[in-house]
């Protein structure tokens, strides 16, 4: 199961075609606080996560998420969706406690090539 975060709705669409069609059950989310809020009430697999949008940023709410982690529990792929790909960008990225990052627009073998590997699918 994967949380979609994502706040503009033309990139929502899109996302969930390509989710359907790898046949992923996921939920939406349309911020980060929203994020927040679903995945510590829920359980997910791995979140994709939009770096700028209003209310919370994605950077600011993978923060939040790893603060909240419980100890133990493996921790959750959280994967930037980002149209920025510059070096310094994806290093903040990195740093705000994400695991990897997908360039905007996304594409469905890229889609399926970052989560065949947090989620270990063949």
């Amino acid at each position: 199961r994967v949380l979609l975060v994502e706040d503009n709705e033309i990139n929502q669409e899109i996302a969930k075609a390509m989710l359907r069609h790898l046949n992923i059950e996921h939920d939406l989310a349309q911020n980060g606080r929203e994020a927040v809020r679903m995945v510590l009430a829920g359980s997910y697999d791995a979140v994709l996560m939009d770096v700028y949008m209003p209310v919370m940023d994605g950077m600011s709410a993978t923060k939040e998420i790893r603060n909240h982690a419980k100890i133990g529990k493996k921790p959750l792929p959280i994967i930037a969706m980002t149209a920025v790909t510059l070096p310094e960008t994806v290093d903040e990225i990195m740093h705000s406690g994400m695991n990897d990052h997908i360039a905007k627009p996304v594409n469905l073998a890229a889609l399926r090539k970052k989560l065949a590997y947090w989620l270990n699918l063949s």
